[in-house]
């Protein structure tokens, strides 16, 4: 390899005319032909390729730019292009992708100017992976798209396979599993034919991580050990190294310590030869994960301190979390609290980041789910439309058949058609206004009046900031145990029953019902339309939710039954709020409002309405209440909190 390095690196210094005998003697001009500079600078691209395929990215760099410097002397445009482009992908490898988008940009625009298609197809396939690992599947859905355009006037049936991975791997990240074997499948059945081991081999790893996040093992193991043998073959470390990652998670899911640690050994070695950050700290966090279930806590400490220092270099926060989980617990088991603690704290603050991207990452799913519609309306549109001249085409040819044979049958025809016509029109409209009356009735159901009307209108639903909203958070006491004692028919029944009663409380209070998940039950005031009367209703509405589970408790023991007995809370504060989901709409609310309100609830007790400092300080002069105070109560995640008990005022009341 040196040897080839060296001879390379000589011609071009020769091209720039600069001599290897000595200052001493008289410098000599040597010319090359045009086709002779083409073959050198072709030798020094595929050089710069073999360097990037061993993670030698410095020299690749290097070599790309002296190859570029010599298409463009020459003015090879389409040389220059492919320059750029293995410029970008070296950059994509070494997690720069600011720059990675910059030069696959750079390579876009010159090959538009060649007008080389296939070029053009395969840079805005790249730009598109570039921005889905960034997470920003919008803008991923749009290079795809036009990818599939140019590969489409291609007739490129390989690029149309490598563009619908691509659409699977984005239906993966939201979760939606069958829709992504579907595209991986279609893709599958493309490369099967060919003799592209690197895209056979890719694709399987992707199915294979499907299959893990579905816990289809068996198949899992059987795409994953096909990808690596692929990868073998053609000694390609950055597959290998991808392919071992997923075969090390594949094992650790099904606590097979022995085959992970393996598997994420020998994707550290191949990733610390090609100085893979990315996944260097995945692998070393793992192997930390797995040592800390195997006992070897000290073992463990030291694999994800060096995981966490690398996750550190490239920002990966994911990583960073996981480290600081496996942290956490080797220091807690070797009874180091104190750094235990700094780890667990460390852990919070990167999951609640996390959380902040992964909201993000939601409404951006919603658009790609809305464009994704909007595409389909368009379908059916094109098609209706098609079939519509259709009809004509053949009214027409009919009708003048009719008048060549009688003019009287194409009197008759013509009024039937007609009669026909406007029958199928009132029929039609008919059933669509039953049918736009039912999905109004249903959208409403779901959403509050003035959002599903924005979203009608709009397509979308922006997302909204309140300064001042209630959030009320309410779960049962004890729900496993008492459930425990209850067929899964009557528990369903029980709270079924408790949840109408619940909604019907705050329709009447005019608050906003925003969700329940299992025994919780969440509903906000002041929202979609901020209300003056909104605190001290959802106030009311918590007290009558209380009076209701001691009425019910009282009447289910009276009959033998199980009761449950609730603690609910309520804060006040500024929030987000929105529409998110790409599978059912779902208004929903976000902010540090909500998971106070969710500690006040948690520290109150059965029976009482449980409320923070800040919304007593907005209702303590209100005359239908009395409160008191409870003083500071720890709340997990919050520090101390003042709180109080509000109940009705006796004497208003009476």
């Amino acid at each position: 390899m040196k040897r080839v390095i060296h001879i390379v690196f000589s011609i071009f210094l020769l091209f720039n005319g600069i001599s290897f005998f000595g200052q001493s003697r008289i410098k000599q001009k040597i010319i090359l032909t045009k086709k002779e500079n083409i073959k050198m600078a072709d030798s020094i691209l595929n050089l710069g390729m073999k360097h990037q395929d061993a993670g030698e990215y410095s020299k690749s760099l290097l070599l790309f730019d002296k190859s570029l410097r010599i298409y463009n002397h020459l003015g090879k445009s389409k040389n220059v292009g492919d320059c750029f482009s293995y410029k970008a992908v070296t950059f994509y490898y070494k997690g720069d992708y600011s720059n990675a988008l910059l030069f696959f940009k750079k390579s876009i625009e010159v090959y538009k100017k060649t007008k080389y298609k296939k070029g053009i197809s395969s840079i805005l396939n790249n730009i598109g992976g570039v921005y889905y690992y960034l997470g920003n599947y919008l803008e991923a859905l749009n290079y795809y798209k036009q990818a599939i355009v140019v590969q489409e006037e291609l007739k490129d049936m390989k690029m149309t396979a490598g563009t619908s991975q691509n659409i699977g791997a984005i239906y993966s990240q939201v979760e939606d599993y069958p829709n992504a074997l579907k595209y991986f499948r279609k893709s599958y059945l493309i490369y099967k034919n060919s003799t592209d081991l690197k895209a056979i081999s890719q694709n399987l790893n992707a199915s294979g991580i499907v299959y893990i996040k579905l816990s289809n093992y068996p198949k899992a193991l059987k795409n994953l050990n096909q990808a690596l043998d692929n990868a073998n073959q053609i000694n390609d470390k950055q597959l290998k190294i991808e392919i071992l990652s997923s075969l090390g998670e594949l094992f650790f899911k099904q606590s097979n310590f022995e085959r992970a640690l393996f598997n994420y050994n020998l994707s550290l070695k191949y990733a610390s030869e090609i100085n893979s950050l990315q996944y260097i700290s995945i692998a070393e966090v793992a192997l930390g994960k797995i040592l800390n279930n195997l006992g070897k806590n000290k073992q463990a400490i030291t694999k994800c301190l060096k995981g966490y220092s690398t996750a550190q270099k490239i920002g990966a926060i994911s990583v960073k979390k996981e480290a600081c989980d496996c942290l956490y617990k080797a220091y807690k088991s070797s009874q180091n609290d104190k750094l235990a603690l700094h780890f667990y704290e460390k852990s919070i603050n990167f999951k609640d980041s996390l959380k902040s991207g992964e909201t993000s990452n939601k409404m951006m799913n919603m658009e790609f789910q809305r464009q994704q519609l909007l595409d389909s309306i368009s379908h059916v549109n094109k098609e209706h439309a098609v079939e519509i001249r259709h009809k004509e085409e053949v009214q027409k040819k009919e009708t003048q058949r009719n008048i060549i044979i009688i003019s009287l049958g194409f009197i008759v025809l013509v009024a039937l058609g007609l009669w026909n016509r406007l029958n199928y029109t009132r029929k039609s409209k008919i059933a669509l206004k039953i049918e736009k009356d039912l999905s109004e009735e249903l959208l409403l159901n779901i959403l509050p009046e003035e959002i599903a009307q924005e979203l009608k209108e709009k397509g979308f639903v922006n997302a909204r900031d309140f300064n001042l909203v209630s959030i009320l958070f309410s779960d049962f006491k004890s729900f496993t145990q008492t459930a425990e004692k209850m067929s899964p028919q009557n528990l369903v029944e029980e709270i079924n029953t408790c949840f109408k009663a619940f909604d019907l409380i705050t329709e009447k209070y005019k608050i906003e019902k925003i969700k329940t998940i299992g025994d919780s039950y969440m509903a906000a005031g002041g929202i979609p339309k901020p209300d003056k009367e909104s605190l001290t209703n959802i106030v009311l509405a918590g007290l009558e939710m209380q009076d209701f589970m001691s009425k019910r408790k009282i009447n289910n023991e009276a009959n033998n039954n199980p009761a449950f007995e609730m603690r609910l809370g309520i804060h006040a504060g500024p929030i987000v709020a929105g529409i998110v989901g790409i599978k059912k709409f779902q208004y929903d609310v976000w902010g540090d409002t909500v998971n106070t309100a969710s500690r006040i609830e948690s520290n109150g007790i059965v029976g009482k309405v449980n409320i923070s400092e800040s919304l007593y300080d907005l209702i303590k002069d209100d005359e239908s209440f009395v409160f008191q105070y409870r003083g500071n109560i720890h709340a997990k995640g919050k520090g101390e909190i003042k709180m109080y008990f509000v109940e009705k005022n006796p004497i208003i009341s009476n």
